[in-house]
């Protein structure tokens, strides 16, 4: 359950860096700096990287 659990945490976590990248997108169109572009993909990297560490985590044996 628990692994459950910290997958959906981390799938939040891919969803919400996703929104800040396109919305730092959006600034950079707007005049602001490229640093906000590669904040977010670095952002981004990092709940993708979350996400997949917690998906290829051994499940526990199930106890009997």
């Amino acid at each position: 359950m628990t692994n459950r659990i910290s997958i959906l945490i981390s799938a939040f976590g891919v969803l919400a860096s996703i929104l800040l990248l396109a919305f730092a997108v959006r600034e950079y169109h707007s005049g602001a700096s490229t640093l906000w572009i590669g904040g977010g993909a670095v952002l981004l990297l990092g709940a993708l990287y979350a996400l997949v560490r917690d998906v290829r985590r051994p499940r526990p044996a199930p106890t009997t």
